[in-house]
């Protein structure tokens, strides 16, 4: 949409070294990265890519390049014997003081459903294991007037909507649905008095879904939403976001300048690169 994004002006690549590892929630598993010396916190969505090593590589080789364009480039032309894994992940809190940065994992699937390899790292990670780390900044940054905000997400957008709750300002009135796997995945998010957190836990539901994400579109359609302009933000599952980004404009007739959506994942089709 040509929108300003909170970018760093200074892009590197860094490695970052696994500080400790918690299970939080029965679907989520949360590591400490430390060594991240020089890291500016952003807030709201921050993220970042996240470079893991392939089964049988013993270097983690980073590309070289820093333009977003350049190290992707560089990335897609190195043989794939020595190429890393690599996924996009939110920051869910950061002291740069110290150089650590924790990152929430969402363990998908059934039992016996295939691992991704940054999920399968975090169940693994050991004090000291290695893994790159490219600084992306922040993707919320609405750009025109309104008079409230609408976040609504998964699992997966879970740490993007805490972050951007604790970066609102205190007079912002709005709503957060979260769709979460079970009643126990509930995080404590600090907000504003005037957003409504809705959680949306699938193993209490009633209602039959054939993936995630199809229960919080399904709360937004059937929602009484505050009256003014509305930022959206919409994220998670490719299906919610495209699905709330369509039902405002087309159903509540919201410019779409004022829905931002992003799909984070594609439910049963796994990443290859």
């Amino acid at each position: 949409m040509g929108r300003k994004k909170n970018t760093p002006t200074d892009r590197r690549f860094m490695m970052a070294d696994v500080a400790r590892t918690v299970r939080v929630s029965p679907n989520f598993v949360r590591l400490t990265l430390a060594g991240l010396d020089g890291f500016e916190k952003r807030g709201a969505d921050h993220w970042c890519r996240l470079f893991f090593t392939r089964q049988g590589q013993d270097v983690l080789a980073l590309p070289t390049r820093t333009t977003e364009i350049g190290w992707y480039l560089q990335y897609l032309a190195t043989p794939k014997a020595r190429r890393p894994w690599v996924r996009a992940y939110t920051v869910r809190d950061a002291r740069p003081d110290v150089g650590e940065v924790d990152i929430d994992f969402v363990v998908h699937g059934d039992e016996g459903a295939p691992i991704g390899p940054a999920v399968q790292f975090a169940l693994d990670a050991q004090p000291g294991d290695r893994v790159g780390f490219l600084d992306q900044g922040s993707a919320f940054t609405p750009d025109h007037p309104h008079d409230w905000t609408l976040l609504i997400g998964d699992e997966t957008a879970l740490p993007a909507i805490a972050g951007i709750c604790a970066s609102l300002p205190e007079s912002v009135r709005g709503v957060a649905i979260i769709e979460i796997p079970t009643t126990d995945d509930r995080q404590e998010i600090s907000a504003p008095a005037g957003m409504e957190t809705i959680w949306i836990p699938r193993d209490e539901s009633s209602r039959a879904y054939d993936k995630p994400g199809e229960l919080a579109l399904r709360a937004l359609k059937a929602a009484t939403l505050p009256d003014g302009a509305v930022h959206a933000h919409a994220i998670g599952e490719s299906g919610l976001a495209t699905g709330a980004r369509r039902h405002l404009v087309q159903e509540r007739g919201v410019p779409k300048r004022h829905v931002d959506f992003a799909g984070y994942w594609r439910h049963g089709r796994a990443a290859t690169s």
